[in-house]
This record gives C-alpha cells, structure tokens and sequence, in this order.
C-alpha cells in the first residue's frame, strides 16, 4: 500500500500510550506501509524518551511504535519546501514552530495527509492536508 499519512508527535503519543483509544483504532483500519512519521517526528520521540524518568521503558515502548509506524527520512525536496514555507509564513507574520515546519515541509513534499491534534498550528501551513483522529 502506498503511504497516505505522516503521523504528528503528538498522535505517535497517543498511539503508544493507547489513549484517546479513537486514534489506535484509526490506525489499526489502515493497512500496512499507508502510515509513517518523519525522521522529525521520530527525533522529538527520542529526545522525549531519553529525558523521561523511565528512560529505558520509553525506549522500548519508541522501538515498538518504530515497528508499527516507520520513521522516513527527508529528501532534499522537504528542504526545498521548507525554506520556501517559512519564507512565506514569516512574511504573512504567520510563523509556526521549527520542528512542526519541518514535518509539515516533510508532508508536503511526499503529497500525504498530516495527522495531528496540533491542527490549529498546522493550519497555517497554505495547502497542507490535515487530519485529527483524537477529535
């Protein structure tokens, strides 16, 4: 199957703590190689996990969701994208976070759909498809 989604941060959390329950159930309908998240995402969980008080209980839990949900790295398209997009957001006085612009760029470039419960960032980004399984 062709990849359709690139999971946000904040829905990989979801995912492994398997809560709101909505948003596993979301994925679990999907088949396999239609999801991922960007290698932006995956830094975010890591950094995450390596700071947590249960560090090497939330490693594991960051391996398995690897398992679930493949951690893809940009190409120089995403690079492309985003210098182009945070040109344009600074210039509309607009700006969204670094690492939420890079995975945005990251969506844009492979042409899928975002998931995310941060949609009121997200939106910013000018034809940036978004989705939320947490709502």
């Amino acid at each position: 199957m062709a990849l359709r989604y690139l999971l946000d941060t904040n829905i990989c959390i979801y995912i492994a703590r398997q809560r709101p329950p909505e948003v596993e159930k979301r994925l679990t309908r999907l088949a396999p190689g239609m999801v991922g998240m960007s290698l932006i995402t995956f830094g975010e969980l890591r950094f995450g996990a390596e700071k947590s008080a249960q560090r090497t209980r939330a490693l594991a839990t960051l391996d398995r969701l690897i398992e679930l949900i493949p951690a893809l790295a940009p190409e120089a398209a995403v690079g492309e994208r985003y210098g182009a997009l945070r040109a344009r957001l600074e210039r509309a006085g607009t700006p969204i976070g670094n690492n939420d612009l890079w995975i945005a760029a990251h969506a844009l470039s492979l042409g899928v759909t975002l998931v995310t419960n941060n949609t009121r960032e997200f939106g910013r980004v000018p034809k940036l498809k978004l989705e939320n399984w947490a709502a």
